[in-house]
């Protein structure tokens, strides 16, 4: 059996059944079955899972009983064989039927024959197959055609035309580029930049921070710069929050909402691991990922401890310079690197989300000083989760003002989705 097959539909299943990450999943199944084109396996991951909605809505064409007549098995057989035969031009379609077969003999041998047979079936039939009428409900065209779950299109129809909600969604289908910080605690610009063209790398510089490179090549996570500290994987619009945290040397910063500590180690380097920086999350084994990372970068500033954000710390009124709420969010402006987020179900939790990020952003106000600066940020593309919940807290709180807000999307920044709002203290107001 193929051992990158195997890989991505072990991955799949993992996202499927139980709600991996898919990021995650995909390193934890190339760890134990070591296939020899790890590209491969995440180019049909990633495929996939970007393109699930449209690829069910043809196997349910293709099904007499239709598609809920599946299990998670051979569903994902399917869609693997779907994706391979209308999507991956350098697979051979016989190498996509039989090495769907096989797979199928291997994790649910009863369902090969019906398996080899929708395959077939699809490509007799590719060329027949629609998608739902735009005339009749153009969410639900929008929903197959780029693969979101109706309430994400529903979402951003009310808030822009549909000329730009075509682009966001089809921007959020791309391959992001692998962005790196580098370490200047480490290593400068130049010379990092020398030792991956060294190795093949190609490298160009980041277009938003100073400290952005865009890599191209192979296995850059197990260089031993990367073990080495020299360098983090983060996306511009990430760093882009710690350039707008902007703490000066010896300050006090908290960062309340930490983990797993991509913004928190930023935050360090552009202090020269001087001052104190209090990073703090709800569940510690979160924060032993940050002691980790602090480690991996030569970090000695950082202070992790357990703390429910939405309760207040007496012991920390008024004592921090700057302080950080990277809020929980739905995440919609990361599915470029976490597709399995388009296929949220809107559940009472999330529609509950503004409430507590205004509960978190309210309770850590009270540890700016006099002066200092409070920052906002999600990593999702809902004015309900951005501009009113820091509107609403600017009107609860008349002692702040709004000094600049920043909403980055990928298709028209090339970033993931973001939104950034800065916040100074000014007691002279009220």
């Amino acid at each position: 059996m193929d051992a990158n097959r195997k890989t991505a539909y072990l991955s799949l299943v993992d996202v499927e059944s139980k709600k991996a990450f898919s990021n995650l999943a995909i390193n934890h199944q190339v760890i134990i079955n070591k296939p020899n084109s790890q590209g491969f396996v995440r180019e049909l991951v990633y495929g996939v899972l970007e393109s699930k909605l449209t690829l069910d809505y043809y196997i349910d064409q293709l099904l007499n009983d239709g598609i809920e007549s599946l299990k998670i098995p051979e569903l994902t057989i399917i869609r693997m064989g779907i994706y391979q035969l209308g999507c991956m031009n350098s697979v051979p379609e016989y190498a996509a039927v039989n090495e769907s077969v096989m797979l199928a003999k291997k994790y649910c041998r009863s369902k090969s024959g019906l398996i080899n047979g929708v395959l077939r079936e699809y490509l007799n039939k590719k060329m027949q197959l629609r998608l739902p009428d735009r005339a009749d409900d153009e969410v639900k065209y929008l929903s197959v055609k780029y693969s979101y779950a109706p309430w994400i299109v529903e979402l951003w129809l009310e808030y822009y035309n549909v000329d730009f909600v075509e682009e966001l969604m089809r921007a959020g289908n791309e391959t992001p580029p692998m962005t790196i910080r580098l370490n200047w605690l480490k290593i400068m610009k130049k010379d990092l930049i020398a030792k991956l063209e060294e190795q093949g790398f190609e490298v160009s510089e980041g277009k938003l921070c100073q400290n952005a490179l865009n890599v191209k090549g192979n296995r850059l996570l197990e260089t031993e710069m990367y073990k080495l500290g020299m360098f983090t994987p983060q996306d511009e619009s990430s760093m882009l929050v710690a350039e707008k945290v902007a703490p000066k040397h010896g300050e006090t910063v908290m960062d309340v909402c930490a983990a797993p500590g991509g913004k928190t180690t930023a935050i360090a380097e552009r202090m020269n691991n001087t001052g104190k920086i209090i990073a703090s999350d709800i569940y510690r084994r979160k924060l032993d990922l940050i002691d980790k990372e602090a480690r991996r970068l030569g970090i000695t500033n950082i202070e992790t401890r357990s703390w429910d954000a939405t309760r207040v710390d007496s012991s920390m009124l008024h004592r921090a310079d700057r302080v950080l709420v990277d809020a929980p969010c739905s995440g919609l402006g990361v599915v470029r690197r976490k597709p399995e987020i388009k296929y949220k179900a809107f559940t009472e939790e999330m529609d509950l989300l503004p409430k507590k990020q205004l509960a978190i952003l309210s309770a850590s106000s009270n540890y700016v000083k006099p002066g200092g600066t409070l920052v906002y940020s999600t990593c999702t593309i809902n004015p309900a989760e951005n501009e009113k919940v820091t509107d609403a807290f600017l009107k609860r709180n008349p002692s702040f003002e709004k000094v600049e807000r920043t909403l980055l999307l990928p298709n028209i920044n090339g970033t993931d989705g973001f939104f950034i709002c800065v916040m100074k203290r000014d007691d002279s107001l009220l």
